[in-house]
């Protein structure tokens, strides 16, 4: 008979998850993870194969516990107009506040991008794919909010939020109010392009 886990997985994966987000991968060490996650370092190998085993799995809740349902509402089939800037005025918000991990610690994948392990192809094609997903959501929200953009359009004032956005998470840990000044430039250009599809 298989042997039951006598701990909740998820609840571990969170723990680690902020573990990983403050430290990242290379800093985050076992006697750390162990202390947070209340496992053993027998049975973080045991449960998860590895370290980079309970990396990969903090990185997965990282995207559906996080980052995805934040997203949602620029993908729906019928966004809300406003749902871009609602989305980009709450991560303004956010990164503002001090007690926010966001505004602590950034963005892990935007973080993991920066450090050794981003060498690793799983690990590249997963923050290549979280950009991807970020300017899809960003593209839908955008032609919510200023329909008579055309396709390509559309694509490149997507393309140049998200390099806002990923410049304000590279930014809040150094300075709060530079990295804001970034969500607010996004902000700025879809208020331009609104502007511009707007008779007389």
């Amino acid at each position: 008979m298989a042997r039951t886990l006598a701990f909740d997985r998820e609840t571990v994966v969170r723990a680690a998850l902020e573990v990983f987000w403050r430290a990242g991968y290379e800093s985050a060490s076992i006697p750390e993870l162990e202390r947070e996650t209340g496992l053993s370092r027998s049975s973080i190998y045991n449960s998860f194969g590895s370290k980079r085993g309970l990396f990969d799995a903090a990185v997965q809740l990282y995207l559906g516990d996080i980052i995805r349902p934040r997203l949602r509402p620029l993908l729906d089939a019928d966004p809300d107009p406003q749902a871009i800037t609602v989305y980009l005025e709450g991560l303004r918000t956010t990164l503002q506040r001090s007690d926010s991990l966001p505004a602590l610690a950034g963005c892990l994948l935007i973080n993991t991008a920066g450090s050794p392990i981003a060498d690793d192809p799983v690990v590249a094609e997963t923050i290549a794919g979280y950009r991807g997903e970020l300017q899809s959501a960003f593209r839908h929200g955008i032609l919510a909010r200023v329909p008579d953009l055309t396709p390509a359009a559309a694509e490149r004032l997507a393309s140049a939020c998200t390099g806002q956005v990923i410049a304000a998470f590279a930014l809040v840990r150094v300075s709060a109010s530079e990295a804001a000044q970034a969500v607010t430039t996004a902000l700025e250009l879809i208020a331009s392009a609104q502007r511009q599809q707007t008779p007389g």
